[in-house]
């Protein structure tokens, strides 16, 4: 249906159909588009206090139209910071890449998860899901709270950890890890990271720096490729 421009004019500013707000979809092939649409302000803040998640230095003030995310108070537990770079094969940094974190709470239990772990309380301000774009320089940065452990196969624990999706140039699907806390209690037991060769497993650990964030390099390919798992 073609509308006419008296109608076009009548339509909401914030209706993501209105051509004249955001003209004709971009045509690109997988990989750098990610990073420029998908993220939103305050996507990387599971605390809720900031803005970070989009690449602010690609979107003008005026294309954030859309209400942004706020928080419905302070989440229980320690709040952390994670950090890394996106690195490819030849150990440049990739500057389009997008990152996604679900977790569960400090609890050790997952926001929507009515049915399993009824002991274990929700956190009514903790969603435990984030989106960020990586930086010019291929860094990103989330603040969130560290998770308790949840359960595991066979009626284990696992150690606390952050499941983590990587989008990027050329990728047809998302590529999926695992943070684990270098610290976290339970990881010689975890019966997920058990299944990883042990030569390989510190590329899934995160490592505390002296600013006190959580780093979490990811390689996407080459020697140093961090272990990702088969979806």
């Amino acid at each position: 249906m073609t509308l006419d421009l008296e109608h076009r004019e009548a339509l909401p500013r914030h209706d993501n159909q209105n051509p004249d707000l955001f003209g004709q979809t971009p045509s690109q092939t997988v990989g750098p588009y990610f990073h420029y649409g998908l993220p939103w302000k305050g996507g990387a803040d599971l605390l809720g206090q900031s803005e970070i998640g989009p690449r602010l230095d690609l979107v003008p003030p005026e294309h954030f139209v859309l209400n942004n995310a706020h928080g419905s108070g302070m989440p229980q537990g320690e709040a952390i910071e994670i950090k890394g770079v996106v690195l490819d094969a030849d150990g440049a940094p990739v500057p389009d890449a997008m990152i996604e974190i679900w977790q569960a709470n400090a609890a050790g239990r997952y926001n929507g998860d009515a049915d399993m772990r009824e002991d274990v309380p929700l956190d009514p301000h903790f969603i435990g899901f984030g989106r960020a774009a990586a930086s010019a320089e291929g860094i990103y940065h989330f603040r969130t709270v560290r998770p308790g452990r949840v359960p595991g196969p066979g009626n284990t624990l696992q150690a606390p950890h952050v499941a983590v999706s990587v989008f990027g140039r050329g990728l047809l699907k998302r590529l999926a890890t695992r943070l684990y806390f270098a610290d976290g209690e339970g990881l010689d037991m975890d019966p997920i990271l058990s299944l990883v060769p042990e030569t390989r497993r510190h590329t899934l650990l995160a490592q505390k720096r002296d600013d006190g964030a959580w780093w979490f390099p990811i390689h996407l390919s080459g020697a140093h490729e961090t272990v990702f798992f088969d979806l």
